[in-house]
C-alpha cells in the first residue's frame, strides 16, 4: 500500500501531541486527490497509547464521485468497507461489519482510500477520526477464531450449493448468517459460500452459526473485488491485498498466489458483465496464472434473469480457457446479498443458479477436493432444475478417458420434455429429445490423434433454452499423426439429430479464438433488449447500492457492486 504524503492538502483539526485527554476530539483529514494518484492509496494518523476504540467517518463530498475506504493498523490490514456508508468502528472486542476487532496498538494506523470512481474535479475527501479511551461496541462473544465443522452428511453424491452468497460482512449487504442459512435450508441447498468483498470477517461468524445450522454447510470464502474483475476466493480464511490489482491488464499473481497458498480454489466470477461505471470492475481484465484457475462462474444469478446479458459470453470465456488444455470446473452463483428477500422478477435469491458438487461428504475440505476435480453441474435457473451426470464406465465429470474409444452416458433426471445435447471442444454434437423420468442416451466416442485433448460434457435446454450445463469429461489424445487412420469426430452437429433451430441458435458458441481472454473480457452484447436486462438487474434487490445520507458526513452516492 502507497501511502500518499506530498501533494495532498492535510488539514489537522487536532493534533494528537496535545495528549490521550483530548482523544474525543475527532482528527480531520481532509484534501484533494492530485491527477495521477494511485488508484488504492492511504492517510497515516498516529494512536497514542490508551486508546481503546477507533471511529472513522469518512465523505467523497461529490455526488458524481465514489470512494471506498478501509483500515490498517500498524502491521495488518483492519477492515474494507468498500461503499459502506457507516462509519468503521475497531476496538479489542468488536468492530463494525466488514471491520477487523482485535488489539488497538499505538503507532501509525493509515486510512485506505479506493477511487472507484473519479469524473469531477478536484476530487476531494474528509475524514473524521475519533480516538476513544472508553469503547462504545458491545463485545461480540459470537466471534471466534474459526475452524472447520465436522462432515454434515457423509458419503459420496452430489451436493447441491451456491458458490456467490454475500452477507451482512459486505458493505452492500444485509443479511445476518442465520438468514442465509434459513434460506438456503427453503432451497433444498446443501452448502453456500460466504464470497464477502476483499473480507474474511465473515469467518469470525461462522463457528457460532454452524452450531445451530447442521443441514447446511457455511464454506468461507471471499469475493477478491478489484476494479479490474472479480475473483473467487473458494475457502480462503486469511485475507488476500487486493490493492495492487488496479486496472485492466495489472497483475493479480501475487494474490492468485495467496489465495492458493492457503488451501482454497481461485475462480474469475462474471468474467463477462461490462457494464460500465453501473457495476464497477465487473468485468475480468486481470492478468493471473491461468493454471491456478480452478472454476469460472458461467452463470451470475438466475437465468431467466442475467442470462440474456451475458451468459453465453461467460461460457465462451470458459471455453477459451478449456481450448488450451486447461480443467477448470464451471460453477454458477446467485450473487445473492439479502438472503432470498424481495420477491420482484429480477431477484435472484440464493439457489439461482445452483452448483452441484460431487463430493465424498458434506464438508469444506470435500467440496473444494469437488471443484478441484472438476466434478461440478451448474443448474442455470435454480435448485428444482433436471440434472444431467455424465459417465464413461466407472469414470465420471472431471476425468480422463485413457482408452481409444469409449461410450458416453448421460443420465437425465427430472427433465422430461427437454433436449439434451452432447458437447465436444464446445462445439454441439447431437441432439436427444427427453422422453423419460430418469432418462438415459449414449453417445460413441474416439480418441483423435495429436497432444490435444478432446473434451465433451452435455447441456440441458427446457423451452428451447439452457437450463444445465456438466462439467467435462476428457479422453486423452493418442499422440499419433492426425493421418494416421485414427477416425476423428467430425465435429458437426449431425443434420438428421433431433434438434430444431431455436434450440441450435441459444446454445453455446464457438470457443474464441483468442483462447484464454483471461486478459480481454468478452464483452456481453449491449443491444437495447440487453441494456434494459442490465438497468433493472443492477437496480433489483440482488445487488443493494449506496444510500443517501451517511450516519456519519451526509455521505451520498451510489456504488454499485
Amino acid at each position: 500500500m502507497r501511502t500518499i504524503l506530498s501533494g495532498l492538502t492535510l488539514s489537522l483539526a487536532v493534533a494528537l501531541a496535545s495528549s490521550a485527554a483530548s482523544a474525543q476530539t475527532p482528527i480531520v483529514l481532509e484534501g484533494t486527490i492530485p491527477e495521477g494518484t494511485p488508484r488504492y492509496f492511504s492517510l497515516p494518523f498516529t494512536v497514542p497509547d490508551g486508546v481503546r476504540e477507533i471511529e472513522v467517518r469518512h465523505d467523497d463530498q461529490s455526488e458524481a464521485n465514489i470512494l471506498d475506504w478501509g483500515l490498517r493498523d500498524p502491521t495488518r490490514f483492519r477492515g474494507w468497507g468498500g461503499g459502506n456508508t457507516e462509519p468503521a468502528i475497531v476496538s479489542e472486542s468488536a468492530a463494525s461489519r466488514s471491520y477487523v476487532a482485535g488489539a488497538i496498538t499505538a503507532g501509525s494506523w493509515a486510512v485506505m482510500i479506493g477511487q472507484a470512481k473519479i469524473t469531477e474535479r478536484p476530487a476531494r475527501y474528509r475524514i473524521e477520526i475519533v480516538l476513544r479511551a472508553t469503547p462504545t461496541l458491545a463485545p461480540q462473544t459470537e466471534r471466534r477464531p474459526y475452524q472447520a465443522s465436522a462432515a454434515l452428511s457423509v458419503g459420496p453424491r452430489w451436493y447441491a450449493g451456491d458458490f456467490h452468497v454475500h452477507s451482512r460482512e459486505s458493505g452492500d449487504a444485509s443479511p445476518s448468517l442465520d438468514a442465509i442459512a434459513t434460506f438456503a435450508r427453503t432451497r433444498g441447498l446443501d452448502f453456500v459460500e460466504l464470497s464477502e468483498h476483499n473480507v474474511v470477517t465473515a469467518t469470525d461468524f461462522i463457528v457460532d452459526a454452524q452450531a445451530r445450522h447442521r443441514e447446511v454447510l457455511l464454506v468461507p470464502g471471499t469475493e477478491f473485488t478489484t476494479y479490474g474483475g472479480h475473483g473467487n476466493a473458494i475457502g480462503a480464511t486469511e485475507w488476500v491485498d487486493f490493492t495492487a490489482s488496479t486496472g485492466p491488464m495489472t497483475s493479480a499473481r501475487a494474490a492468485v498466489d495467496a489465495i492458493t497458498a492457503q488451501g482454497a480454489l481461485f475462480a474469475i466470477n462474471h468474467p463477462t458483465l461490462d457494464l460500465g461505471d453501473l457495476c464497477i470492475g465487473c468485468a475480468w481484465s486481470l492478468d493471473v496464472q491461468p493454471e491456478r484457475i480452478a472454476a469460472v462462474e458461467i452463470q451470475n444469478g438466475r437465468y431467466s434473469v442475467t442470462g440474456p446479458l451475458f451468459y453465453r459470453t461467460a461460457l465462451a470465456f470458459w471455453d477459451g480457457l478449456l481450448s488450451r488444455g486447461l480443467h477448470v470446473a464451471p460453477i454458477g452463483g446467485s450473487d445473492d446479498h439479502r438472503a432470498g428477500e424481495g420477491t420482484g422478477m429480477f431477484d435472484s435469491p440464493i439457489g439461482g443458479a445452483t452448483t452441484m458438487v460431487y463430493a465424498s461428504e458434506l464438508s469444506v475440505a470435500a467440496i473444494l477436493a469437488g471443484v478441484r476435480q472438476g466434478r461440478t453441474v451448474v443448474k442455470l435457473q435454480g435448485p428444482d432444475d433436471p440434472m444431467v451426470d455424465l459417465r464413461a464406465g466407472t469414470l465420471m465429470i472431471g476425468d480422463t478417458i485413457r482408452e481409444r474409444a469409449a461410450t458416453l452416458r448421460a443420465t437425465v433426471t427430472n427433465g422430461t420434455g427437454a433436449t439434451l445435447r452432447f458437447i465436444r471442444n464446445g462445439t454441439p454434437q447431437r441432439d436427444v429429445p427427453v422422453t423419460s423420468d430418469p432418462f438415459e442416451a449414449t453417445h460413441e466416442i474416439q480418441a483423435r490423434g495429436g497432444s490435444a485433448d478432446d473434451r465433451w460434457r452435455c447441456d440441458l435446454f427446457v423451452a428451447s433454452r439452457p437450463r444445465v450445463v456438466t462439467g467435462h469429461l476428457w479422453i486423452a489424445a493418442t499422440g499419433e499423426p492426425l493421418d494416421a487412420g485414427v477416425v476423428e469426430d467430425s465435429g458437426a452437429m449431425d443434420a438428421s439429430a433431433n434438434s430444431d433451430a431455436s434450440v441450435r441458435d441459444d446454445g453455446p458458441s464457438t470457443p474464441p479464438s483468442n483462447g484464454c481472454r483471461c486478459g480481454v473480457p468478452a464483452r456481453a452484447p449491449r443491444g437495447a433488449l440487453s441494456l434494459a436486462i442490465a438497468i433493472a438487474w443492477i437496480f433489483s434487490s440482488r445487488l443493494p447500492r449506496r444510500r443517501a445520507g451517511s450516519a456519519a458526513l451526509g455521505h451520498r452516492g451510489e456504488h454499485h457492486r
